[in-house]
């Protein structure tokens, strides 16, 4: 069922129902921009692989790299980008850098039924992580002033992101390429996430109140907003057509921005809604996450993918994750060149990368956890961004997946 017609997009895929009303709608195959090539060895036993992706020793199926990929810029922050189960191609994309106390974690999730988002989700995380990660913004002096800084270069970072989304898009194509957009900021232990749509960020302290950073801009969030639980809102029907979005046809890119200084050690991660679909709350995402130990972020990262896959891998899953310390426990690293080979890159002008894929492990989880309806972020932890003067209302939607 689609209720916008054939060139909007289709109905979002819910856990709690079967019902055909609520299963996706499938959009036809994006064209094909770049070739995607496969791992430089197995991810199960690093035998040689085929020209077909095929292991030549163990005969498993390696996945090409726009399929699965990890980066992993230091010890302290890393990502993982997977297709899951069910969908034909990866929409989602990811970026992410970390220097010393410092780190800027980016994810994207392409609208499943706009034309060619696999690539503009690809283009909008690279364009926002690079632009932030060559911005340092000061201020005047006062926390306020600071503040304020760092509201407008996050703006300027979806603004630009934006702009690589429209730059992408194919103008013969029956549909413009859309994505929605989660950052987040590490700066010692302040904590900036901004948001786009409903990719989300999360704080997720070892001890202390976990919090849902950003605030979804849904029809799921609107229901909340109105009273409504979140189990239930999030479970409806059309629970994922969201209301902001980057892309040509996009009426309003004022992103939500809100910070936080976190008081102890704890995890930052930044997600789509293929990981967050089986865990919304802060609750039930602090309880998969410190479900046993990760000593590193890529482990987590891997994990998190993992059980989402577990849980049905409904839609393309990427989760970034930051070690949050006090400074002077963070070690020093140098600045990766870990990122997406050129072959998946939107601009072919960007230099050769090189990735490393691993092999995911399962993680047991009780199926409780799947929803949890607790309360949302505590608005005396969170500070939202400082007012603006909002646009013209819009009533247009697009449903990601």
């Amino acid at each position: 069922m689609n209720i916008f017609g054939h060139d909007a997009p289709g109905v979002e895929w819910t856990p709690d129902s079967d019902s055909e009303e609520t299963m996706p709608v499938m959009p036809l195959a994006p064209t094909r921009l770049h070739v995607d090539p496969y791992p430089p060895a197995c991810p199960s036993c690093g035998g040689e692989l085929g020209v077909d992706g095929y292991c030549l020793t163990c005969g498993a199926k390696a996945k090409t790299l726009r399929e699965h990929y990890e980066m992993a810029p230091s010890d302290w922050v890393a990502g993982v980008c997977d297709i899951g189960r069910v969908h034909p191609h990866n929409e989602d994309s990811l970026d992410c850098k970390a220097l010393d106390g410092r780190a800027i974690l980016v994810v994207c999730d392409g609208v499943t039924t706009s034309y060619g988002s696999d690539v503009a989700s690809m283009a909008a995380a690279r364009t926002a992580c690079e632009f932030l990660w060559m911005s340092t913004p000061q201020g005047l002096g006062t926390p306020e002033s600071r503040e304020a800084a760092v509201s407008a270069t996050l703006k300027e970072a979806v603004a630009r992101a934006n702009e690589a989304v429209i730059a992408t898009t194919d103008p013969s194509a029956p549909g413009s390429a859309a994505a929605t957009i989660a950052i987040g900021l590490v700066e010692g232990m302040d904590i900036v996430a901004a948001s786009l749509g409903d990719s989300r960020v999360y704080w997720l302290p070892d001890s202390g109140e976990p919090v849902l950073v950003t605030k979804d801009h849904s029809l799921a969030q609107a229901a909340i907003d109105s009273g409504t639980a979140r189990a239930a809102a999030e479970s409806a029907a059309f629970a994922h057509t969201i209301t902001k979005w980057l892309g040509a046809d996009a009426q309003d890119i004022d992103p939500y921005i809100a910070s936080l200084v976190a008081g102890s050690p704890g995890w930052l991660i930044v997600c789509s809604d293929g990981l967050w679909n089986y865990a919304s709350t802060a609750a039930a995402l602090a309880r998969v996450v410190f479900a046993e130990p990760s000593s590193t972020p890529i482990q987590l990262a891997d994990r998190l993918v993992a059980w989402a896959n577990e849980k049905g891998g409904h839609d393309n899953i990427t989760v970034a994750c930051a070690r949050v310390i006090p400074p002077e426990e963070v070690p020093a690293a140098e600045e990766s060149s870990e990122e997406i080979p050129k072959e998946v890159a939107p601009d072919d002008s960007a230099p050769e990368r090189d990735t490393t894929v691993l092999r995911p492990k399962s993680v047991p989880t009780d199926e409780t956890e799947q929803r949890d309806d607790e309360t949302e972020q505590r608005d005396d932890v969170t500070r939202p961004d400082i007012p603006v003067t909002p646009g013209p209302a819009s009533q247009t939607t697009l449903t990601t997946e």
